[in-house]
């Protein structure tokens, strides 16, 4: 459960004790926009940022540790090879054309993988640029498509907090690349929507660890919502929202 100092920042923001919080993060990756509309939104970046230590870690595996593995194992293929062995000669193969049977063209043609259908990848996943791949509504003009591409504008780290109030719904963010949902106690509000304008559904009776929530505005565009961190504020919040 949240901790004192971020219930008291909740309350500071919204003036009065939140009914319900949760932190969440996007259920899936940003798509990404037309080239116009991203550079109309000021071309704010649509991934989350990262942390120093990951581009260190990788510079330390590619420059050490893999070199490292090379010469391990080329010396260890050097120590195991026999002194004057030559190498056999090489096995005249068959020629692969001429052990074709008749009908074999038909077989490949059977076995061979079908073709994608249109807007999924080869393993029948939709493909992330897929604006219908179950994010948002896909219309980037209205509000749900406004929010996603301010989304990481507002802080590097994917977890945003949900707050529900008597009047309406606060989406807040912390500037830490790193967090702890429990104790970040440093969030500042994003955006503020009345009743009217915002709207929270959620379906009832999921697994917390599978459970999501929409936002949904009054122009029809719509926001998916879940990865819900803190069991207590997440159960509360969905037994909340869904009634």
């Amino acid at each position: 459960m949240a901790k004192r100092k971020v219930r008291r920042r909740a309350r500071k923001i919204l003036g009065a004790d939140p009914t319900a919080l949760v932190w969440c993060e996007l259920a899936r990756p940003i798509p990404a926009p037309p080239e116009q509309v991203h550079r109309a939104a000021g071309s704010k970046r649509l991934t989350p940022g990262r942390h120093w230590l990951l581009y260190a870690g990788a510079v330390l595996f590619f420059f050490v540790v893999i070199p490292m593995m090379l010469i391990d194992k080329l010396g260890d293929r050097l120590e195991r090879r026999p002194a004057g062995r030559r190498a056999p000669h090489p096995r005249h193969e068959p020629d692969p054309v001429s052990t074709s049977t008749p009908g074999s063209g038909l077989a490949d043609a059977a076995t061979s993988p079908r073709p994608p259908a249109p807007g999924r990848d080869r393993r029948g996943r939709r493909r992330p640029g897929d604006p219908a791949h179950g994010l948002f509504d896909g219309d980037w003009e209205r509000t749900a498509g406004r929010l996603l591409l301010h989304w990481y504008g507002h802080s590097p780290n994917p977890q945003r907090l949900v707050m529900l109030a008597g009047d309406g719904i606060c989406v807040a963010a912390s500037p830490r690349r790193r967090l702890s949902p429990t104790t970040a106690g440093d969030f500042h509000a994003v955006a503020r929507f009345s009743p009217a304008e915002a709207r929270i559904e959620a379906e009832a009776g999921r697994p917390r660890g599978f459970a999501t929530f929409a936002l949904h505005f009054p122009d029809g565009s719509w926001l998916e919502l879940g990865r819900l961190a803190g069991p207590d504020d997440a159960d509360h919040f969905l037994r909340t929202v869904s009634t």
